[in-house]
């Protein structure tokens, strides 16, 4: 696995742990700035919305443009959004530099999948995936908890400088160690790119991205009163609860990756089965305590276990368009980790509870998991199509730095993976 992949991981840490840490945040920023807390917690939709819409967009507006200035680019904008952050002296300030700090985050994100399928071959692409969602589970399990630390005895504008320094690091390992993928000697076009959307499999691929990871989160975005309120532990608890649950995905990354280049839909279904089951027992043993920190662990092995197939699915079936197909995906993601909570938060306003989050969660998996079994049907029987196949096979090769592997381009033919 080249160098340059795991660099693209540490930059998805930075991503990532500015995503996910506002939720240890919002008490200290609300205070300071004289805002409700539901007030606050709009931050997190605003990023949420902003990778939605920010991934397709982007990917579209530096379609012809180096791939590695691309990159370079987005992440030194990410930086400047949470050097803002950490200065705003308002309210509408801080919100708008989270909404340009997800814009750039999702950019980030499509274009750097995109990269990384680029610099390896077709039968390493979910390891690959592997490694830059692994960032993602590393920022659960260590820049989440870190930045709560840092706001709980720095203050909240402490963990977005921190973040900001991450990012810096990540911009000088860009620069040094990701090598220049060169574009298509045909060059892309967005017609040409947009004919990905013609292809069922693809809607399927979003719609079992969305389900799976949606599912989950809606139950995970109330692990907090689950905990407490069901569960009876106390407040205390809850910070090591979602360590455990960042250690069950970073070792579902790792598992998930190995295995998902031979049996993609075996991980695919398999995991999506398991976090269903999970749902479902968390549903029935939430007044367990043992039981519901169990749970957690296991949820996020199974969440994150079948991620790489997900991404890798995607880029099978989007061949022709990896920087879309990295944006779909991004977008796809964040469609389930906005969808999922607000299902949750709907259950629980109807007065079923909290514990009936999880029965939510299970549904929309179970559709999922239909939904995979279509696809796989599907793949069976129909043959690759054209939109799934880039169709230059002159293309260059792009120059890897010295520490990476030479390996073939992804502009290469690229045959549906079943």
């Amino acid at each position: 696995m080249p160098v340059a992949v795991y660099v693209l991981g540490l930059s998805v840490f930075a991503l990532g742990t500015s995503e996910f840490m506002l939720s240890g945040l919002l008490p200290p920023i609300a205070g300071d700035l004289g805002v409700s807390i539901p007030q606050a917690g709009l931050l997190i939709s605003a990023f949420a919305i902003g990778m939605v819409v920010g991934a397709p967009l982007l990917a579209v507006a530096t379609l012809r443009l180096p791939r590695r200035t691309t990159l370079i680019s987005l992440i030194g904008l990410f930086g400047i959004g949470q050097g803002a952050g950490a200065l705003a002296p308002t309210y509408e300030l801080l919100f708008a530099s989270r909404v340009v700090s997800a814009l750039a985050c999702a950019g980030f994100w499509a274009v750097g999948a995109a990269v990384a399928i680029a610099m390896v071959r077709q039968d390493q692409r979910a390891r690959a995936m592997a490694v830059m969602i692994g960032g993602l589970s590393i920022a659960n399990v260590l820049g989440v908890p870190l930045g709560a630390f840092l706001g709980e005895h720095l203050g909240w504008r402490s963990a977005f400088w921190a973040v900001g320094a991450a990012s810096a690091v990540a911009l000088a390992g860009i620069m040094v160690l990701v090598p220049r993928i060169p574009l298509p000697a045909e060059r892309p076009t967005l017609r040409r790119e947009l004919r990905i959307y013609g292809d069922r499999q693809v809607w399927l691929s979003i719609g079992i991205t969305a389900l799976a990871a949606g599912g989950v989160f809606c139950t995970f975005s109330y692990l907090s009163p689950l905990l407490t309120d069901v569960a009876g532990l106390d407040s205390g608890w809850v910070p090591w609860v979602l360590v455990l649950f960042g250690l069950g995905a970073l070792a579902g990354t790792t598992a998930g990756g190995r295995y998902a280049d031979a049996r993609l839909f075996g991980v695919m279904l398999w995991g999506i089965t398991a976090s269903t089951a999970f749902l479902v027992a968390l549903a029935l043993l939430a007044p367990v305590a043992a039981a519901a920190v169990s749970l957690s662990f296991l949820l996020g092995f199974s969440t994150f276990f079948t991620a790489p197939a997900l991404n890798a699915r995607m880029f099978n079936v989007a061949g022709a368009a990896p920087t879309l197909a990295g944006a779909t995906t991004t977008a796809a993601f964040n469609l389930g980790n906005t969808g999922g909570p607000w299902l949750g938060g709907t259950v629980i306003d109807a007065g079923h509870g909290v514990a009936a989050t999880a029965w939510a969660g299970a549904a929309m998996t179970v559709t999922a998991i239909a939904l995979g079994l279509i696809a796989l049907r599907l793949d069976r029987r129909t043959p690759p199509r054209t939109t799934r196949v880039v169709a230059s096979s002159t293309t260059p090769r792009p120059t890897l730095a010295p520490s990476a592997t030479t390996v073939p381009s992804a502009a290469e033919p690229t045959p549906t993976a079943g």
